[in-house]
Order: C-alpha cells, then sequence, then structure tokens
C-alpha cells in the first residue's frame, strides 16, 4: 500500500494546480497575449492534465484487473471516453465554444488510431519480428461497427434536410444516439462473453506473458475502493482543470490564427496517450493483440459513445453541435477506413502496411495546416 501511494504523486501535482486556478486562475488566464507567459500556462495545463489522464488509465486497468469481465472492460473503456468528453465539452462551453471542436476531436482520434498509431505499432512490430500474427475476427468484428458508426455520425450530416449546415435534427440525433449506444452495447457483450475468444491471441508468446508479469509489478492491484476512490478523485480534479485548458486553447484559435481543427488534435493527443503507450509497448513484445484491441477499441468508444454524449448536450443546452465533415476530410475518413479494412484482411501483418497507414497520417497532419 506504501508503494501505491507513493505512485500518486500526479494526485498532489493536480491538487496543488486546480487551487492555484481556483483561486487565481481569472488573473493568470486574464492576459495571454505575451508569448513566454502563454507558453509557460499551457505547457502547465497540459503536463498536469496529461499525467492525471496516465493515472486515471492505471487506476481504471487496477479495476479492469480487480472486478475482471465484463465490468472491467466497461470501467476502462467509460473512464477513457469519460475524460474525452470532458474536455471537449468543457472547451465548448467557454468563451464562444467552437462548434465544430466535438467533430474535428473525434475525427483526429480516428485519424491518429487508424493510421498514426496503427501504423506505427506495425512498423515497430515488422521491424522487429518481421510479421506479427492477431486474430482477425476480432479486428474484423471492431471494424463492422466502427465503418457504420464513422459514416453515420461524421458524414451523413453533411447531406440531411432536417436541420441547417452540417448538424442533426433533434430527432436524428436522439436515433443516433439510441443506435449509437445499442449498438456499443451488443459488442461488448460480444466482447466479454459468448466471442471473447475473437479478442484473444491463439498462442500468446513468451514474451509477451513475461511483459505482463512485468506490468502486473509496476501497477500493483489494491481494493475495489481504493482504485475506486482515486480514480473519482482524478477525474473530478480533471473536470476542473479541463476548463482551465479551455482558455489558452480558446486564446490559439481565435487570437492567434491557429486551425480550428488544432483544437481537436491537441484533445486527442491528451487522450489517446495511455493508450498509444500501451498498444506500442505490446507490439514491442510481440503481443499484437493486444495493441489491436486497444486501438480499435479506442476508436469504437469514440464512434460508439463519444458522439452520442456530445448530442446529448447540443440537446439538452441548445448548443449547435456540427458533425459533418467538410470534402477534405471526407476523403481522408473513406481511405482510412478503406485502408483499415485491407490492412486487417489477413491475419499476419508487416512493414508495407505500417508504412502506408503512417504516409496516411502525415498527410491528415499536412492538411490541418495547409489546405
Amino acid at each position: 500500500m506504501a508503494f501505491g501511494l507513493l505512485q500518486e504523486w500526479p494526485l498532489s501535482m493536480n491538487l496543488v494546480t486546480t487551487l492555484v486556478f481556483l483561486v487565481y486562475g481569472r488573473s493568470l488566464l486574464a492576459d495571454l497575449s505575451h508569448p513566454v507567459w502563454f507558453t509557460l500556462i499551457l505547457t502547465w495545463l497540459l503536463l498536469i492534465i496529461l499525467f492525471s489522464v496516465f493515472a486515471v488509465v492505471r487506476h481504471a486497468e487496477s479495476l479492469a484487473e480487480k472486478l475482471g469481465e465484463p465490468l472491467g472492460t466497461l470501467v476502462l473503456t467509460l473512464a477513457v471516453t469519460g475524460i474525452e468528453v470532458m474536455i471537449i465539452i468543457a472547451t465548448m462551453s467557454t468563451g464562444k465554444g467552437s462548434p465544430t471542436l466535438a467533430r474535428d476531436a473525434m475525427f483526429a482520434i480516428i485519424m491518429i488510431v487508424l493510421n498514426g498509431m496503427v501504423g506505427l505499432t506495425l512498423l515497430i512490430g515488422g521491424l522487429r519480428y518481421r510479421e506479427q500474427d492477431y486474430n482477425l475476427q476480432g479486428a474484423n468484428a471492431f471494424l463492422a461497427v466502427i465503418l457504420p458508426l464513422a459514416v453515420i455520425g461524421l458524414i451523413l450530416p453533411n447531406y440531411t434536410n432536417s436541420s441547417p449546415d452540417q448538424t442533426f435534427s433533434p430527432i436524428q440525433a436522439a436515433f443516433l444516439t439510441l443506435v449509437s449506444v445499442a449498438l456499443y452495447g451488443i459488442f461488448l457483450t460480444i466482447q466479454t462473453g459468448r466471442h471473447r475468444a475473437y479478442f484473444r491471441t491463439a498462442r500468446p508468446t513468451a514474451a509477451a506473458k513475461d511483459a505482463k508479469r512485468k506490468w502486473r509489478i509496476v501497477h500493483e492491484v489494491y481494493s475495489v475502493p481504493y482504485h475506486v476512490l482515486l480514480l473519482l478523485a482524478y477525474m473530478g480534479l480533471l473536470v476542473i482543470l479541463t476548463q482551465q485548458l479551455a482558455v489558452p486553447i480558446d486564446f490559439t484559435i481565435r487570437v492567434l490564427g491557429a486551425p480550428v481543427a488544432l483544437a481537436g488534435f491537441l484533445v486527442a493527443m491528451l487522450v489517446l496517450a495511455p493508450e498509444s503507450l500501451g498498444a506500442v509497448r505490446a507490439a514491442l513484445v510481440n503481443d499484437l493483440q493486444r495493441s489491436v484491441n486497444i486501438l480499435l477499441g479506442s476508436v469504437l468508444a469514440t464512434t460508439g459513445l463519444t458522439i452520442p454524449s456530445v448530442l446529448m448536450f447540443g440537446l439538452l443546452t441548445g448548443k449547435s453541435i456540427i458533425l459533418g465533415l467538410d470534402l477534405v476530410d471526407i476523403t481522408l475518413l473513406s481511405l482510412t477506413l478503406v485502408l483499415s479494412n485491407m490492412t486487417f484482411s489477413s491475419s499476419r501483418t508487416n512493414v508495407l502496411l505500417g508504412a502506408v497507414h503512417l504516409l496516411l497520417f502525415f498527410a491528415y497532419l499536412l492538411l490541418i495546416f495547409q489546405r
């Protein structure tokens, strides 16, 4: 237990930062026009939130180990998705609040995961092991749900006539919310129930088993109340800190003239950092199955849970939520979904597939700043 408490140093930093911004937040954020001060505030908040996100995921994973399935998977998914939704809603509620932030963040998550992180893990694994195996049925199950939800949520709003711009009408938003949650619930039942074998490696390598043992040594699992209490503590403080972070992000876009999509990219990077690190570690020990489960699972949670959450926020607050992508992003999304289905059409991967995904990711980065 003493070792566990020593691991909670991010909580102290989080608490001190939260108190400082609650007391002096207005004066600290009043004038961000000086480049050095702006950089200091933004870096400070980003680092504290990033450390806290890692801590939340650590406790969620410990709960997953303690509770078993399906509760473990559900807790982990809800924790990561909750962070994503909190940051999006906090940023949209600050200042003018960009109506496209949710769309940009969700699109960024899809592009970062399906191109950047999938490409990196396949490239690393291919360079180290030449070819890697995974369970094809599991990957296909993920993509079978991701594809329709991504298209309906991020492309279809451009072609509906019931509401202006690239939005859904209240009835359409409510329907998509129900369908998304239902599909995610069905998938979760399959993943943790009758077809859980789809998401496991047939014969885990000795290196993968050894890595899992080492993970358990570093991340000790204590009682359920211990992890629940600390998880809630981190999440509660994150709510306050994300509201503070929204101010410099809003300043970056409105005053400094940064691309609007950059805010969504920053949100996605914060949310995905722990899972991305876990996926890379798994690829390094030849456990590609775990990488696939982590990465495709995060995209599915975004399309299946974040989109409904943001739509409900819009319905309850009356805020306009623009979900429809422009033509450039539709092209990138379509190419990404097609490429992902081609990549996961064989149970063995190699360096070439990773390089192609990374190339598409770099194209996405370029098009954030240069259209």
